[in-house]
């Protein structure tokens, strides 16, 4: 049941952008295209659910068992930094043109907040390997939700007949306040 709440509570309740306001780069930068969106959301799962396990690993195996728990963000920051490198190679070779859509803001996922507060919050909330797992999978789908429902907005606010002072950019910011204050509604939800 625990497993199940992590799992609701990472993509509805504490959504990483939407709620904790991490990862906002790449979710403005990236969600004015809905393909482009759903590729950033695939790469962004990986990571973070990889990152999740495997820091999850570093922390309780090495880190604490050294007493070199202080170098934490250090680690956690290279394990992130080689996994984005993986993602960045695969995606190269396999999609190009993904590739050339994410542009910048794949390489931008080693420095994501998003990734690296899911990991962070992991070791604090004590959970356990599976835990941090499924919680480093929700946090990446809550991810993907919002920036794949925000590249579906932004797609379709660009029919839309709009003064021009709020185009582009400006509605974006309007878009994805009221999205936050609709998933703020999922706040009552767990308990």
């Amino acid at each position: 049941m625990r497993i199940l709440t992590i799992l609701i509570a990472g993509i509805f309740v504490n959504n990483f952008i939407l709620s904790k306001f991490l990862g906002i780069c790449p979710f403005l930068g990236v969600s004015k295209k809905v393909d482009t969106s759903i590729g950033m959301g695939i790469a962004v799962t990986f990571v973070m659910t990889l990152a999740s396990a495997i820091t999850w690993i570093v922390q309780y195996e090495i880190l604490n068992k050294l007493g070199l728990a202080y170098l934490q963000t250090i680690a956690f920051i290279l394990v992130i930094a080689a996994l984005v490198q993986f993602v960045e190679m695969f995606i190269k070779k396999s999609s190009p043109s993904l590739y050339q859509a994410l542009g910048v803001y794949l390489p931008l996922i080693t420095t994501n907040c998003a990734v690296l507060g899911v990991c962070t919050l992991n070791i604090q909330n004590t959970y356990n390997f599976i835990e941090a797992t499924v919680n480093g999978a929700a946090g990446a789908l809550g991810f993907t939700l919002s920036i794949v429902l925000m590249a579906a907005i932004r797609e379709r606010s660009e029919l839309a007949d709009m003064p021009e002072a709020l185009q582009g950019f400006p509605i974006a910011l309007i878009t994805a306040s009221l999205m936050a204050i609709s998933f703020l509604g999922f706040s009552g939800m767990l308990s």
